[in-house]
């Protein structure tokens, strides 16, 4: 699901939408991340080496 170009994730089915959003910000190379809950609240920023490390530690969780 896309909106403004946040992304959720595949595996956030509606059972308590307890999940973040994240979208590319190609410009600057980093990637933000926020709480589908308190999109209000803003979003974190990392660099995009960082997100695709930590997708790959949570996926040999």
């Amino acid at each position: 699901m896309m909106t403004d170009g946040w992304k959720k994730s595949s595996y956030s089915n509606g059972q308590g939408g307890n999940c973040v959003e994240a979208r590319s910000d190609t410009g600057a190379s980093q990637v933000l991340m926020r709480d589908t809950q308190n999109r209000e609240l803003g979003h974190l920023e990392m660099p995009a080496s960082e997100w695709a490390t930590l997708l790959r530690t949570a996926a040999r969780v």
